[in-house]
């Protein structure tokens, strides 16, 4: 008899083993920093997979998202199921924080060491990587970070500011946390008459104008204008580039968890990457090829990073780089 029990035990488990999941549905909650029409276009993508899912987003910059979240953290009623943002360092603020819910059965299939934490609480969706733009009437084409400390760059060098822009600061923690390049070349830079001041947009405009020969800057927004026309040629240097990866984590207290696991799986899935090469980003996953104008993914070198070290350095590199610079 016990016996008998025991088989039919065994029978049920391997059939609820081979039923299919449940399809995600009903309503989620999406907070993201991606652009309104990148937003859309992901939210569209993702309900002609899951129909049965009702996708309600709110879109600004990483930092107001964090703002208002952070607001509803202390009225003790967090709306997103899910975050779509710009960094892993706010990604590992909120894991520090117990805000984030591991999702032990996502698919990383194509996604190397570093691009999700380790926990499992938060993923990787592209690779905006930082490298060096140059006017392509420039002295000379950089291959690597350390040209940018020489002769030839003396006060042609503009970088956006740590202190204003978010894959600046990740930026500087990424070669800072290098033990080729560290402190002392960012310091070599400002000897050499580097500035640092706004965003991205700014010091794309400068190069391209000629006020600068050479800048730091986001990979996209180079390449795009390189294809228009525009006189700007951008650098993957030798030693590898840094990267702000948008990840895609779950809240602890989301109210429709299988539908934001859903969401995750699309993000990570062969079509969620095409979706973000499409939009002109590098994916994450191996294998996806690259927009037009980027190299494909296995021939550019990510420099290593620590999302948790530059959480605990974040308000030393401010104030260290803003005593170099005079920021």
């Amino acid at each position: 008899m016990i016996r008998k029990a025991g088989l039919v035990a065994i029978s049920l488990a391997a059939l609820v083993a081979a039923a299919p999941a449940l399809a995600a549905s009903g309503k989620l909650v999406l907070y993201t920093s991606q652009p309104n029409e990148d937003a859309q276009a992901t939210v569209d993508a993702f309900e002609a997979k899951n129909p049965d899912v009702d996708v309600e987003w709110v879109r600004d910059g990483t930092t107001k998202v964090m703002a208002k979240l952070q607001a509803e953290f202390a009225a003790g009623n967090p709306q997103p199921d899910v975050l779509l943002i710009a960094d892993s360092v706010t990604m590992a603020g909120l894991k520090r924080d117990d805000r984030l819910m591991a999702y032990e059965g996502a698919d990383t299939t194509g996604f190397e060491d570093g691009l999700y934490d380790e926990d499992e609480t938060y993923f990787s969706t592209k690779l905006i990587t930082t490298g060096i733009v140059n006017n392509t009437r420039a002295a000379m084409t950089p291959t690597s970070w350390k040209d940018l400390t020489k002769e030839e760059a003396r006060g042609q060098v503009t970088m956006p500011s740590p202190l204003t822009s978010g894959a600046a600061l990740v930026h500087l923690a990424t070669i800072t946390q290098n033990p080729d390049l560290g402190w002392a070349y960012v310091e070599a830079l400002a000897k050499n008459g580097a500035t640092a001041a706004g965003g991205n947009g700014g010091i794309l405009k400068a190069v391209a104008g000629g006020q600068n020969a050479y800048g730091v800057i986001v990979d996209y927004l180079p390449i795009r204008e390189a294809a228009k026309g525009s006189p700007v040629n951008f650098v993957f240097p030798t030693e590898g580039v840094s990267a702000v990866t948008e990840p895609v984590a779950i809240l602890k207290t989301a109210k429709n968890p299988e539908a934001a696991k859903a969401f995750v799986d699309f993000l990570l899935s062969e079509d969620g990457q095409k979706l973000a090469a499409k939009q002109g980003y590098l994916p994450a996953r191996d294998g996806v090829a690259p927009p037009e104008g980027f190299p494909s993914r296995d021939e550019i070198k990510l420099m290593p990073f620590d999302a948790d070290q530059a959480l605990a350095d974040e308000e030393a590199n401010k104030k260290r780089f803003a005593e170099i610079f005079g920021g």
